[in-house]
């Protein structure tokens, strides 16, 4: 079975048939892609980072300090004692 006898030279953006629904559609070219993105676009982020500072933030403060311990305590065990390699020769 081919795929064109499927499609009865229908696309797929067209397959189905609804009854009863009105839908509407703007051309790409006619649509308005950054409109009030730096009237409404900016506030609007300074006003979202403000709200959840306070929720990121820590999480991520409280984890550098973790891995900023481990990663000394690492290079703390790594190091070799020179007390232990005082008598070689």
């Amino acid at each position: 079975m081919r795929l064109t006898s499927i499609l009865n030279g229908q696309h797929f953006g067209n397959l189905a048939k609804v009854h009863g629904i009105v839908t509407y559609k703007l051309s790409p070219f006619e649509q308005r892609a950054f409109a009030g993105a730096i009237k409404n676009g900016l506030p609007n982020v300074f006003r979202r980072l403000r709200s959840n500072v306070f929720i990121v933030v820590p999480p991520f403060v409280v984890g550098y300090l973790i891995y900023n311990m481990v990663e000394a305590r690492h290079h703390h065990l790594m190091r070799k004692n020179p007390a232990e390699f005082a008598n070689d020769e």
